[in-house]
């Protein structure tokens, strides 16, 4: 029955700085060394640009932006066996995610993880080559592909 389940519309945030290094955050409800980059689902109506400015200002509050690149291709994960039932009211068995990359035209004391529903406990900016190595297994495939999409666009 739970491989029947669909998967969640989602999107994704790629936000890189002058350096072109690439913001990640540590989520609060998995506190371990593990780094995401910002994500949510898209809401009925939404466009998946208009999604990831929402999702993006709602988890860390950037809103200075300049949209660089929307990804072509989307990406998707599976849940592990033990979060299935539990994460999205146990509705979906993973995501299927439109990327975007941006580049943060702010100042970092504008970030601020201090949001009504905050997600992350801490953030930091990283090199994107360490992205496979900081986020949590199951999103390991969604990481290397993106680490991929940077090294072409980067160069």
């Amino acid at each position: 029955m739970i491989n029947k389940l669909p998967m969640r519309q989602g999107v994704g945030v790629i936000v890189l700085n002058q350096n072109n290094l690439v913001f990640v955050g540590k989520r609060k409800d998995n506190p371990i060394d593990r780094w995401q980059m910002p994500q949510g689902g898209i809401d009925n109506n939404e466009t998946p640009i208009n999604a990831m400015r929402r999702e993006l200002a709602e988890e860390t509050s950037i809103t200075n932006i300049k949209i660089l690149k929307e990804i072509e291709n989307c990406t998707e994960y599976e849940l592990p066996k033990n979060l299935l039932g539990r994460i999205w009211k146990g509705r979906y068995r993973g995501q299927k995610q439109k990327w975007f990359i941006v580049k943060f035209i702010g100042n970092d004391n504008e970030i601020n993880l201090n949001t009504k529903h905050p997600e992350f406990i801490e953030w930091k900016w990283i090199d994107y080559t360490l992205l496979p190595e900081v986020i949590v297994d199951f999103k390991k495939k969604v990481y290397e592909k993106i680490k991929l999409e940077l090294e072409s666009f980067i160069g």
